[in-house]
């Protein structure tokens, strides 16, 4: 038993290093000494903007009209809305822009993200497509960053950057600040040195003639989509200066429900796209699976470590006469707990050490409750707007 317990224990300690410490310094090393260079020039033609709207009629129209009247007008050739059963007026209020190139595609029914990015990015124009969402504004240089990369011929994916816009002083807003500021310091590394294992979902673009239709009910288009790419030979990779703008979410539940779909999302994608875990099919299969795979078995080892250490630290080390025994154990038991009581002061202290415990907590506890969703098959394709 001991054996079993300790062989159990080592294997989650060593998968949960690999997450968060192992992996994020590896890649960077590999990207500083075997990294790939980009190959950037300014795009000579224009692009196809994509946007699957839902009752967008207050964020959609500000943020074409931005887009129309900025820097990027230049770089567009049209804007496919695929209003996806909206009900509030989305459409007219489109209309009143007056712009030609707005071309707003009808569906009575809702039919998904997918399923209208399927209908509309076959029908482009242009070489180019950019895939946006309807609420997120873009920087006045993000079309011009996106397509500068597509100057190298072995970029098929290009992704933007996320930031968030004065992340406010709760937990919730400091928290995902400080774990999306980790995220994007491993995307930049994992482009550096190959590709990156998905896009960010608010903006990237793709070659058009490299597009494949992806399954209807699939929840992540963001990953894949470039995955199908990277797949083909071609690269995604991540671009700084393409810049798209989000608040942080309002509340902690807010957060979870966006979060449980998307950890959902990458359980489902590798029942969609057996590929993806195949290593001879998959040119960037240690990536995808270190970045994408492993961080699902993360409160499983989390919960593993915690109740072993704490039965050789109080149960079974109290009986043993080895002395490192019982501090080793003591120990991971002691940081399992001092995370526990960092997450409990988030509730009575602000502060980045409270947040990033209380996120890292609830990001686990969320990743539980994804897979409930996964295994008992709730996958719901339709966005809904948290409340």
């Amino acid at each position: 038993m001991i054996l079993l317990f300790s062989f159990l224990f080592w294997v989650s300690a060593l998968t949960l290093f690999h997450i968060y410490v192992g992996y994020p310094l590896l890649i960077r090393w590999l990207s500083r000494t075997f990294g790939q260079s980009t190959r950037k020039a300014p795009y000579p033609g224009r692009c196809s903007i994509v946007i699957s709207a839902y009752n967008e009629v207050e964020t959609l129209p500000p943020k074409l009209s931005r887009l129309l009247q900025g820097p990027n007008n230049e770089l567009i050739a049209e804007i496919l809305i695929g209003s996806d059963g909206s009900t509030d007026g989305t459409e007219q209020a489109l209309q009143e822009l007056r712009d030609a190139r707005i071309k707003v595609h009808h569906f009575a029914e809702r039919q998904g993200k997918a399923s209208v990015i399927n209908t509309l990015v076959p029908t482009a124009q242009s070489d180019i497509v950019v895939l946006t969402d309807a609420r997120q504004p873009l920087s006045d240089g993000a079309l011009a960053a996106l397509l500068s990369n597509f100057a190298d011929p072995l970029i098929g994916v290009v992704s933007g950057e996320l930031i968030f816009q004065d992340p406010d002083d709760s937990s919730i807003g400091k928290g995902m600040d400080a774990y999306w500021r980790y995220e994007k310091s491993i995307r930049k590394a994992e482009a550096g040195f190959r590709s990156v294992p998905g896009a960010t979902g608010a903006l990237y673009a793709l070659r058009r003639d490299l597009f494949e239709p992806i399954d209807p009910n699939l929840l992540l288009d963001d990953v894949g989509i470039p995955m199908q790419v990277v797949l083909k030979g071609y690269r995604c990779v991540f671009e700084p200066l393409a810049v798209v703008y989000d608040r942080p979410s309002a509340s902690g539940k807010a957060e979870a429900i966006r979060k449980r779909r998307t950890i959902a999302g990458n359980v489902q994608l590798v029942a969609k796209m057996p590929d993806l875990i195949k290593p001879w099919r998959n040119p960037i299969w240690f990536e995808f699976v270190s970045h994408k795979l492993l961080r699902l078995m993360s409160p499983f080892c989390l919960l593993l470590t915690f109740c072993v250490s704490g039965y050789f630290a109080i149960g079974r080390g109290a009986a043993c006469d080895s002395s490192w025994f019982m501090i080793f154990y003591g120990a991971i038991f002691g940081l399992h707990a001092l995370l526990l009581l960092l997450a409990l002061g988030n509730v009575f202290f602000v502060g980045r050490l409270f947040s990033a415990a209380a996120m890292f907590l609830r990001l686990n506890w969320t990743t539980l409750l994804a897979w409930g969703d996964a295994l008992q098959g709730r996958f719901n394709v339709n966005w809904q707007r948290s409340t």
